[in-house]
């Protein structure tokens, strides 16, 4: 039980991230967990039944969805900025180190917005789906469940530097990795929690030979 309020302490945390400029929502002031209550009323229904199918058919995919929202909110906070191709003056963040042909889960954030514009067009923002799909992702695995605060804005820029420094990488020596948590306003409790439980939790895999590489590659 333990490890879940830290589980639960991190994502909350992680959730209350810097968000940046860009939003469907205009009127997006703050995070609560009926932001959709009106406008999409749906909103968490069909996030939550994609990510069930997505689960049920590699269970793996809910450590993924967990992974790639931690990977987003460690840079410029939670704001999808890690769904951003690279286009004009964006250079993606999933060409960076930690998320180069390692972070996956993107075709199910894909399938979820692409539910929800049909459902309810330039409603959801992405970094809201992404948050919820996490939540979800633990759930669907026998972990706590917890009230999503949503009203989330979407990034219009990506930060490749950001995604390299901020993201704790395999290779990073363990002092570094919890240097980067710390930035995060999060301690050492957050990082086993995060980094080890999970693996625990709703990883399939039994054995990645060191305790960081375990940590940092779960999901891929």
């Amino acid at each position: 039980m333990a490890q879940f309020i830290n589980l639960f302490k991190v994502f909350t945390l992680l959730s209350f991230a810097p968000l940046c400029s860009f939003c469907y929502n205009t009127n997006a002031g703050y995070l609560y967990p009926q932001f959709y209550d009106r406008s999409c009323p749906r909103a968490l229904e069909i996030v939550k039944s994609i990510v069930a199918k997505a689960v049920a058919k590699e269970a793996r995919m809910a450590a993924s969805l967990l992974r790639l929202h931690f990977h987003d909110c460690f840079v410029k906070g939670c704001d999808a900025s890690i769904l951003l191709d690279s286009s004009g003056t964006i250079i993606s963040e999933k060409r960076s180190n930690p998320n180069r042909n390692s972070a996956r889960g993107f075709e199910v954030i894909d399938e979820i917005k692409s539910a929800l514009e049909k459902e309810c067009p330039h409603t959801v923002s992405c970094a809201d789906i992404m948050t919820l799909a996490a939540r979800d992702s633990t759930v669907l695995t026998g972990g706590p469940g917890w009230e999503v605060p949503l009203g989330r804005r979407d990034s219009r820029g990506a930060s490749l530097s950001g995604s390299n420094q901020n993201i704790p990488a395999p290779n990073n020596t363990f002092q570094t990795i919890l240097t980067k948590f710390k930035l995060k306003g999060l301690d050492i409790v957050d990082l086993v929690a995060l980094s080890g439980k999970i693996i625990k939790t709703i990883s399939s895999s039994s054995c990645y030979g060191t305790f960081k590489t375990r940590a940092f590659e779960v999901g891929q």
